[in-house]
């Protein structure tokens, strides 16, 4: 077989995996969505069944939109979410390309200084967290929550799109210092442009945490006019009844913008798990 055939076969069978696993990854989703239309009974008789016209419900639809400010808590979420993902990828971008590009002394330690945050949580952190947020006035706000998602996701930003840069042409960027281009203008308009499949894997890598993340919205930003969408989905969640239609509705609803978020990435993404599998 030749390299090209090779590589087109390479790119099918990586294709091919990505798709199998999206199926997997769906199935839980297929089954609270198809479960939020249905009435209680039905959810614990046949919760694989789709919803018939004896078993159709919006009763949790109806339960969710009229009981708290579902609409506010879905803007929330998706302010700190963009926010979030916006500031780790430009911080991570540029911390990347400093230590990918640059040569000075104490490089290695500074590049695993930061990569220790992969390794340690950072909820053990919390209450150190929650008394710098308290002495800044950040509590009860989306700036704690968007700077701490920002903090989270740095380390793994750093990591993967460090390596990515040391691969880009030393050609491209000193032909980019030859025309007179800054540094700034070889990052942006060079640099950036060539990494953006790794961008795109670290958007989504941190992009679901951060959505579906409840310990820091409960301790940072418990009140209502900033409480996120996970958080405010908790209300239906009682300690000796749930309400089930309404839990699987507010989800069902929550899930609707990630998805929309995961099909902007998933061009870049699929790009860069191809392009992986064919050199």
């Amino acid at each position: 077989m030749s390299v090209a055939g090779q590589n087109r076969l390479n790119t099918y069978a990586a294709h091919g995996v990505l798709i199998l696993y999206t199926l997997i990854a769906m199935f839980p989703v297929f089954v609270i969505v198809i479960n939020s239309f249905k009435t209680r009974r039905a959810i614990f008789r046949e919760p694989l069944a789709l919803p018939n016209a004896d078993s159709f419900s919006l009763i949790g639809y109806e339960t969710v939109l009229k009981q708290g400010d579902f609409f506010l808590y879905f803007q929330n979420s998706m302010i700190v979410t963009v926010g979030s993902l916006f500031f780790i990828l430009l911080f991570g971008a540029m911390a990347a390309f400093a230590l990918a590009e640059y040569r000075f002394k104490g490089n290695l330690m500074m590049g695993l200084y930061l990569a220790l945050g992969i390794m340690i949580p950072i909820r053990i952190g919390t209450v150190a967290i929650l008394e710098m947020m308290v002495q800044t006035g950040l509590v009860n706000t989306l700036w704690a929550l968007i700077l701490v998602y920002t903090a989270q996701g740095l380390p793994l930003a750093v990591f993967i799109l460090s390596e990515f840069m040391r691969q880009v042409s030393e050609d491209l960027k000193n032909a980019g210092r030859i025309d007179g281009l800054s540094e700034y203008r070889i990052f942006f308009r060079l640099v950036v442009p060539l990494v953006r499949p790794a961008m795109a894997t670290v958007a989504v890598f941190n992009m679901i945490p951060i959505w579906n993340d409840l310990w820091f919205p409960l301790i940072l930003a418990p009140a209502e006019e900033v409480k996120t969408l996970t958080l405010g989905s908790q209300v239906f969640i009682g300690q000796f009844v749930t309400d089930w239609n309404a839990v699987l509705s507010a989800l069902s609803l929550a899930i609707l913008p990630v998805m929309a978020l995961y099909v902007i990435f998933s061009r870049q993404l699929i790009r860069g798990i191809t392009s992986g599998a064919v050199k």
